[in-house]
């Protein structure tokens, strides 16, 4: 059936991830010379982090294969453990599909286990996201992934650069853009959300102002997240604004942060306070759009925020070193540089659009390029 096509393997597994790549997903989908194989794992299907591969199959996309290979505990031992069973499931599922190449993304541990399984099974590997810097333990692990890979579409001209000064081939380098600045630019972001998500708390009122909060774990400080997060928390019951928070990802020190949640919300008036697990793509999109002020260390805040002109406060040092444009204020986690930041964003309408992850025109361009590679190692 697919004997004149190629077989392109893309492994997602976590909901960022799919949000970035969704775009490339499409044209993948309906190019006459590919046969898109996915791949989905981890988070994307535990019930905490949202059950996020339900989304991924309401949009319309098969897929071939579930792997389950995260250790319950989300310390570093068990995300070292989860790392080394996801090289062997993926091992296991790249095998049986017979995978000509394969797409991986960013900087996780899911990531790293992808490039460490296609790079033995000498399978093309294409990274999209290299060369880029933030802060935590991810530099490591995505340099060491564009060491492996065979071809990079990296999102800004800096890490392009910086690809070609790790000694990379230039001419396996192709700067496209994010593919999910092409998800800002293609869809409707106006509220209110089309979908139900429940969660807890107060209901939202989505003709009202609203801050949204996502904290993520930062392995280089594990153990210090409950305390990041209950400060973080704290710090927002000064503002009588509507709150939307969003569970954190499951890296090391994910427990850490939800039990700072669950606890804020057993003992605390909610006063504005939504809890969600998990949003669709688009629908989170919308939120960073619409919200007046996004707080938190999520790389999203800096990337897709830069192109909507978010007002942002960056806590700590998870993204310290990511590029960002002029909508992002970085402080301290403490309570006192928290409340002065929000307070001096709340009085920012919107920044201008920033197009240094791109101007919305990347998904095409990288399947294009991807259709023209020669899968095999030089």
């Amino acid at each position: 059936m697919y004997q004149n096509k190629k077989n392109i393997t893309v492994v997602i597994t976590n909901r960022a991830s799919y949000g970035r790549i969704k775009p490339i997903l499409f044209e993948l989908k309906d190019h006459k010379n590919i046969n898109l194989q996915i791949i989905a794992g981890g988070s994307l299907l535990l019930y905490q982090f949202g059950n996020a591969v339900d989304i991924i199959e309401k949009d319309g996309f098969k897929i071939h294969k579930k792997l389950n290979f995260n250790i319950a505990g989300y310390d570093l031992l068990s995300q070292s453990k989860s790392t080394g069973l996801a090289v062997i499931e993926i091992s296991n599922a790249l095998n049986e599909l017979n995978s000509d190449a394969v797409i991986t993304f960013a900087d996780r541990f899911e990531t790293i286990a992808t490039a460490i399984a296609s790079s033995y099974m000498n399978i093309f590997l294409v990274h999209i996201q290299g060369g880029e810097i933030s802060g935590n333990i991810d530099d490591k692990v995505r340099n060491s992934i564009s060491n492996l890979a065979d071809f990079h579409f990296p999102s800004t001209k800096k890490s392009q650069k910086r690809l070609i000064n790790m000694g990379i081939d230039k001419n396996k380098i192709a700067m496209y853009g994010c593919p999910s600045i092409d998800l800002i630019k293609n869809n409707d972001l106006n509220l209110p959300l089309n979908k139900k998500y429940g969660g807890t708390g107060d209901d939202i009122n989505w003709s009202l102002p609203f801050i949204l909060i996502l904290q993520h774990p930062v392995t280089t400080s594990y153990g210090d997240g409950y305390n990041q997060m209950k400060n973080l928390l704290d710090s927002m019951k000064v503002f009588n604004i509507q709150k939307i928070v969003l569970w954190p990802n499951i890296d090391a020190g994910s427990n850490d942060i939800s039990k700072a949640i669950r606890e804020f919300k057993e003992t605390f008036k909610y006063d504005g306070f939504h809890f969600f697990r998990n949003f669709a793509p688009e629908d989170f999109l919308k939120l960073l759009k619409n919200c007046i002020c996004a707080v938190g260390n999520s790389s999203s805040f800096l990337r897709e925020g830069s192109y909507l002109g978010t007002p942002v406060v960056l806590i700590g040092d998870r993204q310290r070193n990511r590029e960002r444009a002029k909508n992002v204020i970085e402080i301290k986690n403490s309570k006192k540089e928290i409340i002065k930041a929000v307070k001096k964003q709340l009085k920012k309408s919107k920044y201008n659009v920033s197009k240094i992850y791109g101007d919305g025109k990347s998904a095409k361009k990288i399947v294009q390029k991807i259709v023209k590679l020669k899968f095999k190692k030089i």
